[in-house]
């Protein structure tokens, strides 16, 4: 890889920018491609190969998972995330659930969300998941996420529960159309039963979303 691609590379990483250095295998050139320009199905899918007689690497930036709520379910998900290559966060402002003790190897802040999710950069590289049951907590990191490209909302809760969510959002100033984007009640309907099987869901869904669409 020439040195000026290569620095590309490493600042479109650093910006959080999906790209694809592209080699005619005919000639040797390279090029960058940016995500949207070309090539969706290798960014979507993570997959580098040759296309029409050109190699396509991929580089995207790294998966994230932001969990609002440092909860029993979240434990569940957290090594199900972690296998499948996403680098978690999880966000609740109370301090006897967000210990260290209960959630380690993660990047845990015990802060309220909308002080801290305007800097995590939210993207399409990341999964979004709101698990309090707490209108004061979830509400206000879900509106953070609906205003971002985030490639997965979830939020637990019943349908009632998430009957209620949708007055207030939409009392917020938020459309149908993006209250649409919230899987909820959370996770493909699979009849899970506890939290183990609610954290395969989960993440089954958030990889549906990943690799197929919303």
């Amino acid at each position: 890889m020439k040195a000026e691609i290569l620095r590309e590379v490493i600042e479109a990483r650093a910006q959080r920018r999906g790209v694809a250095v592209v080699t005619d295998l005919d000639t040797g050139a390279q090029q960058i491609v940016a995500r949207g320009d070309g090539f969706e199905d290798a960014f979507r899918f993570d997959k580098s190969g040759v296309v029409d007689e050109k190699f396509v690497a991929i580089h995207n930036p790294p998966l994230r998972l932001i969990i609002i709520g440092a909860v029993h379910i979240a434990q569940s998900i957290i090594p199900i995330a972690q296998a499948a290559n996403y680098d978690v966060t999880v966000i609740d402002p109370r301090g006897a659930f967000a210990s260290g003790a209960r959630f380690p190897d993660v990047t845990l802040l015990a802060e309220w969300p909308q002080d801290v999710l305007p800097g995590l950069a939210l993207d399409a590289r990341t999964g979004f998941v709101a698990l309090t049951h707490d209108p004061k907590i979830d509400d206000p990191a879900l509106e953070l996420a609906l205003k971002s490209d985030v490639l997965y909302i979830g939020a637990l809760g019943s349908k009632k529960t998430q009957a209620s969510r949708r007055e207030r959002l939409m009392a917020a100033g938020f459309s149908d159309e993006q209250l649409a984007r919230i899987h909820g009640p959370i996770g493909l309907n699979i009849g899970a039963v506890g939290a183990p099987e609610i954290a395969i869901s989960v993440m089954a869904e958030m990889t549906q979303c990943l690799r197929l669409g919303a």
